[in-house]
């Protein structure tokens, strides 16, 4: 796994709060970046589950992101501690998606044998209008094939944006303004990197 910068200390973790507090968004930054240790430590317990690191870090991060982004320095809690559970939920919440994505069965996949010998898939016996039938298996199979293409084409941060721009990994869909507040960037950056992963997607279909 990729090193890291050094945690902040609690006076550095401190200060770098206070300043973000007060409008500074460099301090928002040095914050994101000095807890990506903690990113790295929590995705780590998840590798056994044949997930990509590179995925899980991303979604991890954005985790992090909304923990320095929501947390309240009033509270008696380390920014640490609570950026954990940020981190924790994004990825299970990632995780539980992708699960459930994994248990969708595909309506070309055999299930079995006619009395001739002939292979049966499950769209044979879908008891529909025959037109309508195949337009909502060539859909079924163009997400998934989309899934696939994000997830193998796409650089982490271009998985990022399209995934929060279009609601893929939890649902919640996100402007192009929401994003650039999140990662920290411009908006017209956003709109860059949304245009660049949409046309690399294109040319799959």
């Amino acid at each position: 796994m990729k090193s890291f910068p050094q945690p902040l200390t609690a006076a550095e973790e401190q200060y770098y709060l206070q300043k973000y507090t007060e409008g500074d968004q460099e301090a928002k930054h040095i914050l994101i970046e000095r807890n990506m240790r903690l990113v790295a430590h929590i995705v780590r317990k998840y590798q056994s589950m044949d997930e990509e690191t590179e995925d899980l870090l991303s979604i991890g991060t954005i985790g992090l992101i909304k923990g320095v982004v929501t947390f309240n320095p009033d509270k008696a809690v380390r920014l640490g501690t609570y950026a954990a559970r940020c981190i924790e939920n994004e990825v299970l919440m990632y995780l539980r998606t992708r699960k459930k994505s994994a248990r969708d069965v595909s309506l070309y996949e055999p299930i079995g044998t006619d009395r001739e010998g002939n292979e049966i898939q499950l769209f044979d016996i879908i008891e529909s209008d025959t037109d309508d039938a195949h337009e909502k298996v060539a859909l079924s199979d163009d997400v998934r094939l989309l899934y696939s293409r994000i997830e193998t084409v796409l650089s982490p941060r271009e998985r990022i944006v399209l995934k929060m721009r279009y609601g893929l990994y939890n649902g919640d869909e996100f402007t192009q303004r929401e994003i650039a507040k999140e990662l920290g960037i411009s908006r017209s950056y956003v709109s860059r990197i949304e245009k660049s992963a949409i046309e690399k997607l294109r040319d799959y279909f």
